[in-house]
């Protein structure tokens, strides 16, 4: 069975945000809150899931529980986003209401990962 265009494209995305935890880890290890412990390692670890998801949706015996890892993903990950609104060093230089944004869009990506599983 052939999966949709569109879920190929979220898999880039995904691949493409894993690669680029490990290309510039500074401004992602910004973005977690101090409150979590070893934020290099947890860039790392993201990044690779991010990765590895983005490999798993391309695989149609897999894709369903890929997309479910997306979701979990994403709900491990919100604290950062958060964090990032609030705190204007790991902002990444974007203004406050693109920080926002960030925000509600967590929860469509959310739905679109379901849209797979």
């Amino acid at each position: 069975m052939a999966l949709p265009w569109h879920l190929y494209l979220m898999a880039a995305l995904y691949i493409v945000a894993g690669l680029n935890h490990f290309r510039v880890p500074k401004i992602y290890v910004r973005m977690i809150p101090p409150s979590l412990p070893a934020p290099r390692a947890l860039n790392l670890l993201s990044g690779l899931a991010e990765i590895l998801l983005g490999i798993a949706l391309c695989i149609p015996a897999v894709s369903s529980w890929a997309a479910w890892g997306i979701i979990a993903l994403l709900i491990a990950i919100f604290p950062a986003n958060v964090f990032m609104y609030t705190n204007e060093r790991a902002g990444m230089g974007l203004p406050k209401w693109a920080r926002l944004i960030r925000l509600p869009l967590q929860l469509l990506l959310i739905v679109w990962a379901y849209l797979y599983t």
